[in-house]
């Protein structure tokens, strides 16, 4: 009796060791609360239309992949190894395994396996089930009317656009490529886009780059630089029609030390080859309009409504300036916070704020009085502090991006959100968004590197282009989408500027479907 008590209890044991070794302890354990998860990942798929699991860069398959098992604290569990690892705090420099690393590891991992898909061709088209031949069938069979027909047309080429370096050649061959960029502005023709680039010692450097060599056969630009621009750091940057059409170029820059920052009106002739290369000082060129001192500014706009005139306005911290280029005259209006974006609408002289509260008004500079907050035409709130404001052509609608990375869609008729754009990514940087209404498409950078590409008409997201350089501070890219880049014989293209290098996304010209919009009637992207 006792030795079959002895036998049992020795079973017992042993089946106890066999459940503590086993090596998929918690995936059999919690089976309820993973498919319990997934259904409500789903759901929120489902809720979400404009994203889907496969779009966002931060699922992947492998060791990229969230582990289905359940998160320890102070521990971290690989999927490859199936099992448990001790996590030490962060600042223990001993120790190689971090969150922050085992994060940088899967980001870059995650950025590698895209660049891998769009290298091999393996891009799937943003909406299931749709391609080229079936859109053309429906459209033949009277499903599609034009303007349905021309956007999926659109989405499926941005789906298609590959990336191709351009070659930078420059007069001075110590130029080319020698710094890296930080922003591009394209003309309102994106036949030339200006670049302010870092320099080692500090501040920036400017240029003007000609994309008119930029084509089927050519993937080669001329840049001239004017190297004496080299003392401060740029803000903002906006084309200035003062002449004729972009003849300038707006520049807010950054005080330093006990130095005011300036905002400074530059003729693009300045960058052409004749003049590259000059050794003038800022000061003493005889194009320069309107260089004076400041506050810190951290946006501009230009104005090209013809009630006002050559006018121009800075956006600084608690107060817009709008300042005559002409004739001097000045109007400032006082603000609670900074103002971070500014667009000027077209066919009215008013002007959109973004600021760091998060609240979006106007301001119509035709009127005198500017006391007290009267002047505020309209007043829109976003939770976060607003980094960019786009005006849609039609004047009645008005995109909004913030610190938060949501992307909204106001009606300034109604002053209501009418849409939002989910998946944008961004945290303290100021971004800005791209609008092109010809083919209905929506562009941003978020602070991971990563850019976007939605539908205007649904907001659905199309396509996530990952950088070419890891993910950094210093490699966010800087991007142009345009439906004619590099002049009117152009195709629709995305132009990315990283780090020292220039990229080329553009539809395929030697598709029979490659539609050039100019030659299609749009209606209004947006409905009631």
């Amino acid at each position: 009796m006792k030795k079959n008590s002895w036998q049992g209890r020795e079973t017992h044991t042993r089946s106890n060791r066999r459940q503590t070794y086993n090596r998929r302890p918690y995936q059999i354990r919690n089976h309820w609360s993973h498919t319990e998860s997934r259904h409500e990942q789903e759901w929120q798929n489902s809720q979400n239309p404009g994203t889907s699991q496969n779009e966002y860069p931060s699922t992947s398959s492998g060791m990229c992949q969230s582990s289905p098992v359940p998160e320890l604290p102070g521990f971290y569990y690989d999927p490859e190894k199936n099992r448990y690892f001790r996590l030490l705090p962060g600042h223990n420099n001993c120790n190689p395994l971090t969150k922050e690393s085992i994060q940088h590891r899967e980001t870059e991992c995650q950025r590698l396996k895209l660049l891998e898909e769009e290298e091999k061709c393996m891009k799937k088209t943003s909406r299931s089930g749709l391609n080229t031949s079936i859109i053309l069938r429906k459209r033949q069979l009277g499903l599609f009317n034009s303007f349905s027909y021309c956007r999926l047309i659109h989405e499926l080429k941005v789906n298609c656009m590959q990336r191709r370096k351009i070659e930078i050649e420059s007069p001075d061959s110590s130029i080319s490529g020698s710094n890296n960029f930080k922003l591009i502005a394209a003309d309102a023709a994106c036949e030339r886009i200006f670049t302010v680039n870092d320099v080692d010692h500090g501040g920036c450097k400017y240029g003007i780059v000609d994309l008119s060599g930029l084509g089927k056969d050519s993937l080669t630009v001329e840049m001239y630089d004017n190297l004496y621009f080299t003392n401060r750091k740029v803000n903002s940057v906006c084309w200035a029609s003062l002449s004729h059409p972009d003849s300038h170029v707006l520049l807010c820059l950054m005080g330093i030390a006990e130095t005011l920052g300036c905002a400074s009106l530059l003729p693009a002739y300045l960058f052409t080859s004749s003049n590259s290369g000059s050794t003038h000082q800022l000061g003493d060129q005889p194009g320069m309009l309107c260089s004076f001192k400041i506050s810190t500014a951290w946006s501009c706009a230009w104005c090209l409504n013809p009630q006002a005139d050559n006018c121009f306005s800075t956006g600084l911290t608690h107060r817009v300036l709008v300042t005559n280029a002409m004739t001097g005259h000045r109007q400032t209006f006082g603000t609670s916070s900074d103002v971070l974006a500014q667009q000027f609408a077209v066919q009215t002289p008013v002007l959109y704020n973004g600021c760091r509260s998060g609240e979006i008004f106007s301001i119509d500079i035709r009127q005198r009085s500017h006391k007290g907050q009267g002047w505020k035409a309209v007043r829109l709130f976003h939770n976060s502090a607003i980094t960019s404001v786009n005006l849609l052509k039609t004047e009645q609608y008005l995109m909004a991006a913030d610190m938060a990375g949501q992307i909204k869609l106001w009606d300034l008729r109604k002053l209501r959100c009418v849409k939002e754009y989910r998946g944008h990514y961004n945290e303290h940087a100021i971004l800005p968004l791209h609008v092109n209404e010809e083919e209905g498409l929506l562009t941003a950078v978020g602070q991971d590197c990563y850019t976007r590409m939605w539908s205007l008409h649904d907001a659905h997201l199309l396509r996530t282009i990952p950088s070419p350089y890891p993910s950094s501070k210093d490699s966010i890219p800087s991007v142009v989408f345009s439906s004619q880049l590099g002049g009117t014989r152009g195709v629709p293209g995305l132009l990315m500027a990283v780090r020292q290098d220039l990229y080329y996304f553009s539809y395929k010209t030697d598709d029979p479907y490659c539609l050039h919009t100019k030659d299609m009637d749009h209606p209004t992207i947006l409905s009631d």
